[in-house]
């Protein structure tokens, strides 16, 4: 396989590859887009909303503000998000208040709304991990391809800033490849390998070779008992 013609400009990628079929590069495409495990705010608790929003409203927008999700991210994991506005101002994702310093959203400058005099926005978001086949909320981004004549494919990839484009195709290959090792190992493990021969059952002493019939055996007739005769 051979890359060239690569083009990296962090949240887009594009480049040109050989050497791989069809299947490979669709492969390839689905799991950067929807099989990796990505941050993003589920629930909404709302505490206080006087905007002219309503908390729907504002909760559906908050759940598709980017959040910048390491690597090898626990299944379990759940990041509190804290938003505490007063007006009169402008709410801004950036304004919400990650509980781990590690984790926080991609884009601070993503409007959520506008407060006037008066008005307030109090609410925790909770962050969990998931995938683009839940929602499209935790999709990674888009990764598209173009099969040319030559036998060369054009790929074009640009992330969600959760992550940079280049690492959302190292990602997306590495989870394929780990699937398919472990499809391997069951595929493989199917039938335990070579059947276990069963235990013959043990014969007894007197038993008749293969193949013959077992002789019956004969019982002993009984004695007829002998008359006395008597002698008058």
């Amino acid at each position: 396989m051979d890359v060239e013609s690569l083009q990296d400009k962090g949240s887009r990628l594009s480049f040109t590859t050989k050497g791989i079929s069809l299947t490979l590069a669709n492969a390839v495409r689905r799991y950067s887009m929807n099989h990796l495990p990505i941050l993003a705010i589920d629930t909404v608790t709302m505490y206080e909303n006087s905007s002219p929003i309503f908390d729907e409203y504002i909760a559906h927008r908050i759940g598709l503000v980017p959040i910048k999700t390491p690597k090898n991210l626990p299944a379990s994991v759940e990041i509190s998000f804290v938003l505490d506005a007063q007006g009169p101002r402008e709410v801004y994702s950036g304004d919400m208040k990650s509980s781990d310093a590690g984790i926080d959203v991609a884009e601070p400058k993503i409007p959520i709304v506008t407060l006037s005099e008066g008005q307030s926005l109090r609410l925790e978001g909770k962050a969990v991990p998931g995938s683009g086949r839940k929602h499209a909320k935790f999709q990674a981004g888009i990764v598209a391809y173009e099969d040319k004549e030559d036998g060369t494919f054009s790929f074009k990839a640009e992330s969600f800033l959760q992550m940079g484009a280049r690492e959302m195709l190292v990602r997306g290959c590495k989870l394929l490849e780990d699937d398919l090792e472990e499809l391997s190992e069951e595929v493989s493990a199917i039938g335990g390998g070579k059947k276990k021969k069963k235990k013959a059952a043990e014969k007894p002493a007197d038993a008749a070779p293969e193949g013959e019939k077992p002789k019956k055996e004969k019982k002993p007739r009984a004695k007829k008992a002998k008359k006395e005769e008597k002698e008058e």
